[in-house]
């Protein structure tokens, strides 16, 4: 599992060093960076998956498209270069990569794991397609990095641009995909070739069998009593029909409001994943009202319960309650969860903050700004005025 990763000179940040948990929350203000620690991970895993063969850092893909390297690099670094590294419970590996002004993809400079710098450029240990050195370089009792190499490839990310309600969705090849892509696009056709899939325990509502689909079905039945889903097959394509209410027939996705298709991506990654796998998820609040924005935080906390790594980026006070709600619940230990809330660097002010949690789910410390602005209109009302 994660526990930290470290950005040099990467977009908004000169330096960041950011714990990371089970389940991390990245909270704060807009554009202050939260997106750009997803998408360190997300170019990562891009060009593990998307370009086997290159040597290069891939900005745009499928999961980003980042633009070139002045986009990606610090505006007060001059080299044209950033760095970044993660660490995991079994070891540390950094990158760093440079790229020309109008590259659109970067050079991978050099590679540390566990102590050993390779240069690639040089040496003929790296297998471009792993952004790691192979078993010939390292020592062969070292699994850590084909451990991480795994779990960044096959990582969920789930932007905040989820795809809207489709009276269709093509089915994909199972073989070339394993996750609900970036904008949920392939949720139904994990569904139907694996609906039949086991669900990890810690995560099975008793009602229903704990198969992917029933159990997606009674998961989403928290959050709107009365869900049903029907997939059928029609050429090389899917049609969906979604029931909310058990009075009521099937309907076609576009006549059932956006909530349900938003978040559907997300329950799918969750119900799919194995213990270890990474998904990183924007905005899951999107569309849903705010008591289920505060179940879809217990249901991440089970999640991160059951061994998956989780995170998330969040402008949802209901979901951070959520989240607070199942620690004081002991659904989740406080230590695992980070909370870590964003400033833009041109404030002044420290750019990352960390509140802690306990075991009763109170947060020791709310920053100014840190879902706060209840508390502000309520005294305005009050009379008593900005506080």
């Amino acid at each position: 599992m994660l526990t930290r990763i470290d950005l040099h000179h990467f977009k908004c940040f000169e330096l960041l060093r950011l714990p990371l948990a089970p389940l991390t929350l990245l909270t704060g203000l807009n554009a202050s960076g939260k997106s750009s620690v997803l998408q360190a991970f997300a170019l990562l895993s891009q060009t593990m998956r998307e370009h086997e063969w290159s040597t290069r850092l891939v900005l745009n893909g499928r999961a980003v498209s980042l633009g070139a390297t002045p986009d990606v690099v610090d505006e007060e670094n001059s080299n044209n270069s950033f760095a970044i590294r993660l660490e995991d419970d079994g070891g540390i590996y950094a990158w760093d990569f440079c790229g020309r002004r109008h590259d659109r993809s970067m050079l991978v400079e050099r590679v540390f794991v566990n102590g050993i710098t390779t240069f690639p450029k040089t040496l003929r240990y790296l297998l471009p397609k792993d952004l790691l050195p192979d078993d010939k370089y390292l020592s062969p009792n070292d699994k850590s990095p084909a451990r991480l190499v795994y779990h960044l490839r096959d990582m969920t990310y789930i932007t905040a641009e989820r795809i809207p309600p489709q009276e269709t969705y093509l089915l994909e090849d199972p073989h070339t995909i394993n996750t609900v892509g970036p904008r949920g696009e392939y949720t139904f056709s994990i569904l139907y070739w694996g609906g039949d899939n086991k669900v990890l325990k810690e995560l099975i509502i008793p009602e229903s069998p704990g198969l992917l689909m029933r159990q997606v079905e009674e998961h989403m039945r928290t959050l709107f009593p009365g869900f049903r889903m029907d997939i059928k097959l029609a050429g090389n394509s899917l049609i969906l029909g979604l029931r909310i209410s058990d009075s009521s027939g099937f309907h076609n996705p576009v006549h059932t409001g956006f909530g349900l298709t938003q978040i559907l991506p997300i329950v799918v990654a969750i119900l799919a994943a194995n213990k270890g796998d990474i998904i990183m998820v924007e905005n899951p609040e999107i569309h849903l009202h705010p008591a289920g924005q505060a179940l879809i935080g217990q249901f991440m906390a089970d999640a991160a319960r059951a061994g998956i790594q989780l995170l998330v980026e969040t402008h949802s006070d209901h979901v951070l309650n959520g989240v607070r709600r199942a620690v004081k619940d002991s659904r989740l230990s406080a230590d695992q969860v980070a909370i870590h809330f964003f400033r833009p660097r041109s404030e002044g002010k420290t750019q990352v903050m960390s509140p802690n949690i306990d075991d009763s789910g109170s947060i020791d410390h709310w920053p100014d700004g840190f879902f706060d602005q209840f508390d502000r209109d309520a005294n305005y009302f009050a009379g008593w005025g900005d506080l």
